[in-house]
């Protein structure tokens, strides 16, 4: 498989998991919805920097990947990116949070005013 194929092939799968997300969020199940974005989120900025690096991170922080993106594209990308991640750190951190939960953690993602989790 090509580099360019290698690219289009995770950005398919991230936008895939994105239109699940949604269609979880739409119908209630919160848990699967914040997993799957995570995953599409991390997949998206996975796909950036193997199309500008050739290399996939082997890191699952969608903050230290946004962090990677905006080193290799220059310091008017640097500035983009890190303005990005600023705006929007608590929802990345709630990605990353979901990440580790979703796997190891008792926890349930409810909806109402977005999806929060609620702990044990």
């Amino acid at each position: 498989m090509g580099h360019r194929d290698e690219v289009e092939l995770i950005r398919g799968r991230a936008l895939r998991m994105l239109a699940h997300a949604e269609s979880c969020l739409r119908e209630g199940d919160y848990d699967l919805a914040v997993f799957l974005a995570e995953q599409a989120a991390q997949l998206y900025v996975k796909q950036a920097i193997l199309k500008l690096t050739g290399e996939v991170p082997r890191t699952h922080s969608i903050r230290q990947l946004l962090h990677m993106l905006g080193g290799i594209l220059g310091d008017a990308g640097r500035e983009g990116v890190a303005r990005f991640a600023s705006e929007n750190r608590m929802g990345l951190a709630g990605l990353e949070d979901a990440y580790i939960a979703s796997r190891y953690l008792y926890r349930i993602y409810e909806g109402g005013g977005g999806a929060a989790p609620r702990g044990c």
